[in-house]
């Protein structure tokens, strides 16, 4: 049965419903467990699982399972032929109406250097960890900069100490809010990434200048457990993690990739097991 235009709007008319739709969209192309769904949006796991279900009546989020966990993803096409439908087909012949162009391209010139935010709720260890490496490790084409949605008081102290252990300056590095960076004054990000799942299931700010934005999650090394030697390897993976998607992405030929190519490139990066 062919799902109408007024089924899909119908199924987001819930505020909670469309809460639910909008973390999927944040997390995409990444799938989304239920249970994370539910603990994101602090819902009960019938009511979470009765609104997926709507969703998925409507054809706009799609269902998978991995071993025992439902996973949640939206399908791309059919919010596309919502918007279609919607506005007409407008865009086909005059995207002006649709679509806002960036007023800041990404690579404007060679010798622009790109702002790139980290974040993660608490800012203590891995945003930390991601930009003391892309300030050493970028070329000189990036200035780095990390946050958090619930900051702590501070950076973890084994962070500092590994950092320090591999030559990084750590003289700058502190932990503090995403509102800093929504300020009229904050510098103008290029790209935002998300470096834990929690974090990336939050709505943060509308950052102006369009950035682009990926999700690389990654375990929280401060949450390890077992003895000293098995915490501090727990900090090691991440670090190596964190520093081999950041060479690659440093890497990338960004004054040759067109937008929604990089946008590609940078959610595989993302995607990097090690």
């Amino acid at each position: 049965m062919e799902i109408e235009i007024h089924d899909r709007l119908s199924a987001l008319a819930h505020p909670k419903r469309l809460d639910l739709f909008r973390l999927l969209m944040r997390r995409y192309p990444d799938s989304v467990a239920a249970g994370q769904i539910a603990e994101a949006l602090a819902l009960k796991p019938n009511t979470t699982s009765t609104y997926l279900n709507a969703l998925k009546s409507a054809g706009l989020i799609e269902q998978t399972r991995s071993g025992t966990s439902l996973q949640y993803t939206v399908a791309l096409p059919a919010v596309r032929d919502l918007f279609d439908g919607l506005l007409g087909e407008c865009c086909q012949n005059r995207p002006d109406l649709c679509l806002k162009p960036s007023e800041d391209p990404i690579m404007t010139n060679p010798d622009r250097v790109m702002n790139a935010l980290f974040i993660c709720t608490g800012n203590s260890a891995r945003s930390i960890m991601a930009e003391a490496i892309l300030n050493t490790e970028g070329n000189g084409l990036f200035r780095a900069y990390s946050a958090g949605t619930a900051p702590s008081d501070g950076p973890n102290s084994s962070v500092l100490e590994l950092l320090k252990q591999k030559d990084y300056d750590v003289s700058q590095l502190r932990s503090k809010s995403v509102d800093e960076f929504a300020t009229a004054d904050a510098p103008q990000m290029d790209f935002v990434f998300t470096v834990c799942d929690h974090a990336a299931n939050e709505a943060c700010p509308t950052w102006p200048g369009q950035p682009m934005s990926a999700h690389w999650g990654l375990p929280d090394p401060v949450k390890a457990e077992g003895t000293d030697a098995q915490k501090q390897l727990a900090f090691q993976q991440a670090y190596g993690l964190l520093r081999n998607r950041i060479t690659a992405f440093a890497s990338l030929p960004f004054e040759t990739l067109d937008r929604i190519s990089l946008q590609h490139k940078v959610d595989d990066i993302g995607r990097m097991a090690e």
